[in-house]
């Protein structure tokens, strides 16, 4: 029952267009509006050019098809991902009016020099999967090249599952350092991502604001709910193997009070929004 694992925000696991789909109106329902409504009011004071917004790991382009509306235009967005098919998807999928181009490839390695020009750095989903020294030098970028940076939906470690399971408190324990373990010499900040990047862009002088923004999930939210918990367990059963044996059944419980429409879920986020002083 755990092998269709899809879950982004575990590290490895596969990024498909269904899953980002799936997600997508969870993750609109959730993002901090105050924090969207702030960057607006930032923003009139910023240079007479097109808005240039750099979206990292931009996915299918959700963030853009969610934040365009809420910025004034008009606008150019640089859409940075690995994968050029989801790269090709976000172009076809940004709002009208919207120009758009295309960046394939290491979105960790921008510098202030390549951020030259753009008013804002967005991202969803992403902090949790980088290290400290990759939001350090994220923050000093942005720092650097005097753009906002609004980064949404960091988890938090937090996650509430009513009605309680007595295997609910070790699964999430098992996630949360899964999600912090080391990749290829990597260690991932997981769910110390959003007060590491706070703290980062502090020590660069850039005031910082966050924002709560869980996925609240319920009856209706059935198939989202069942993706990611097989993702959960899955990522949970792979940093603690002792558990593998209660997984299937912890599962089955779950499963079945999702489709009674009993299950509620609640996975804690956290939004981020940097602001540098403006220069004159």
């Amino acid at each position: 029952m755990l092998g269709r694992r899809v879950d982004v925000s575990v590290p490895g696991a596969p990024v498909t267009p269904d899953w980002l789909a799936l997600r997508e109106p969870a993750d609109a329902a959730a993002r901090a509006t105050e924090l969207a409504d702030r960057l607006y009011g930032w923003l009139p004071s910023r240079s007479d050019g097109p808005l240039v917004v750099r979206d990292l790991g931009c996915g299918t382009g959700s963030m853009g098809r969610w934040l365009a509306g809420r910025l004034p235009g008009p606008q150019h967005w640089l859409l940075h991902d690995r994968d050029p098919a989801l790269v090709d998807r976000a172009l076809a999928g940004m709002p009208a009016g919207v120009t758009a181009e295309p960046r394939v490839g290491d979105l960790t390695a921008l510098d202030a020099a390549q951020l030259a020009g753009t008013s804002v750095v967005t991202a969803s989903a992403l902090l949790d999967l980088l290290t400290a020294d990759e939001v350090e030098r994220l923050a000093a970028a942005c720092a650097a090249a005097g753009c906002a940076a609004l980064l949404a939906l960091s988890v938090t470690g937090s996650v509430l599952l009513t009605p309680v399971d007595p295997l609910d408190a070790a699964f999430a324990a098992a996630f949360d350092a899964h999600q912090r373990r080391t990749v290829d010499g990597r260690r991932l900040l997981g769910p110390d991502a959003a007060p590491a990047a706070a703290a980062a862009f502090g020590r660069h002088g850039v005031a910082v604001v966050r924002a709560s923004s869980p996925w609240r999930l319920g009856p209706g939210d059935g198939r989202l709910i069942e993706q990611w918990l097989r993702g959960w367990i899955a990522a949970a059963c792979e940093h603690r193997p002792g558990l593998v044996p209660e997984a299937e059944a912890y599962l089955a419980r779950r499963l079945a009070a999702s489709a009674r429409g009993d299950l509620r879920v609640v996975v804690g986020h956290a939004d981020l929004l940097a602001l540098p002083e403006i220069r004159s």
